[in-house]
Order: structure tokens, then C-alpha cells, then sequence
């Protein structure tokens, strides 16, 4: 089996959101060297059906300005989470997937694409149509994407996804893993910034180098 990165994230996780600038210099380290990165979907939020409480808008609210305040990234602040907004991340993950599963190295500019809507833009990314459109701009076919986001394979592989990562017990986003011969290395479970994660990953890649 080839070396590459894991990504375990959500694309509707705030501290991935955080994140985006880092992994994005860390998956193109890892692909200088070669080893490519493979997106699994962590399912953050998914299933409730029910909007958000007063209470519970307020809590996420202040989760999103401390990742303001910790990574620079933008949130958009203009009436953000409505009434009414059922914050669920199925979707999202599942359109991951679905890209995923028509070119692979799509997942992560269309995770990229959810996460900049939906933090930056204050668009709804639980809503089939915006993904569908956010698709198109990751360079996916908004035809292709459409015939298999809704298919039950599409709906397993996400949920294989869910049951993997919390049959590894990952607790919390994001988590960056590095794999060689089966063997799991973690980089990171949570928010850190670039030094010393590249530093880290520099030095399992010239591990691997010389194996």
C-alpha cells in the first residue's frame, strides 16, 4: 500500500474551517514528496432534523470567534445561522463523496468550496442546489455530480466514512494522519499551526524517504 496523508474533517466543522490554510500547505508538502492526500468525512453534525436553539446558536457563535480570533480565517457576519437553520453536515460530507468518488482529486478543492460558502459567504450548504453549484466551481460537471449525489452508494461511502472514523475513535476535527504499510502516524487532532506540523510531516516523509 503507498504512503499518503488522511484527512479526517467536515466541511461544516468551524476549527477545519480554521484549519483550511494549513492543510492546504501540508497536503501540497506531502505531494512534492509524492504522497497523496485521501479526504474522510467525520460527520461532525448529522441526523438531528431539528433547528437550532437559541441557546445552541449562541454557544457555535462564540466556537466561531475563537477561531476567528485563533487562525485569521473570515466568518461571514451577517445574520449568521438563521432561524430555522437545521445544522446538519450530512450533506455536505455526502457531496465530498460524491466528488470523491468521480475524481478524487476534486474531494478536497470541493471541501474547500463548502467551507468558504458557508463560513465566509453565509450561503446554506445543506441545501442540494448550492452544492450542486459549488460543485461546478470545484470543476465537477454539475450533471456528473448530480446523478450520484443522491445514490445509495454515495450515501454508504458516506456513512462508511462516519463508522471509520469513530471506530478509530477520533474525537474531534481536524485530525491529520499520515499512513505507511498500514500503520497509522498522527500528525494532529485539532487546530495547530503550520511550523511545527510541517516540520513533523517533513520529518515523517524523509523517514519514508529512506525506508
Amino acid at each position: 500500500m503507498p504512503s499518503r496523508l488522511l484527512y479526517v474533517m467536515d466541511p461544516m466543522c468551524s476549527w477545519c474551517w480554521g484549519f483550511a490554510p494549513v492543510a492546504l500547505a501540508l497536503i501540497e508538502q506531502a505531494k512534492h514528496a509524492g504522497v497523496d492526500t485521501h479526504l474522510v468525512l467525520g460527520g461532525l453534525r448529522t441526523g438531528s432534523g431539528a433547528a437550532l436553539e437559541p441557546a445552541t446558536r449562541a454557544y457555535i457563535l462564540e466556537h466561531w470567534q475563537a477561531v476567528e480570533n485563533a487562525t485569521g480565517q473570515p466568518f461571514n457576519r451577517e445574520n449568521p445561522l438563521p432561524d430555522g437553520f437545521v445544522y446538519d453536515t450530512e450533506p455536505a460530507c455526502r457531496a465530498v463523496a460524491a466528488v470523491r468518488s468521480l475524481a478524487p482529486d476534486f474531494a478536497w478543492p470541493m471541501a474547500r468550496k463548502i467551507q468558504q460558502a458557508f463560513y465566509a459567504e453565509g450561503r446554506d450548504v445543506t441545501r442540494a442546489d448550492v452544492l450542486v453549484e459549488l460543485a461546478e466551481a470545484a470543476g465537477i460537471p454539475r450533471i456528473e455530480f448530480a446523478a450520484v449525489y443522491d445514490t445509495k452508494d454515495i450515501h454508504s461511502a458516506t456513512q462508511d466514512d462516519f463508522v471509520w472514523v469513530q471506530d478509530l475513535g477520533i474525537a474531534g476535527f481536524p485530525t491529520l494522519l499520515a499512513e505507511r504499510d498500514g500503520q497509522l502516524a498522527l500528525l494532529t487532532n485539532g487546530y495547530q499551526p503550520l511550523e511545527p506540523l510541517a516540520a513533523l510531516l517533513g520529518r515523517w516523509l524523509e523517514r519514508g524517504a529512506h525506508a
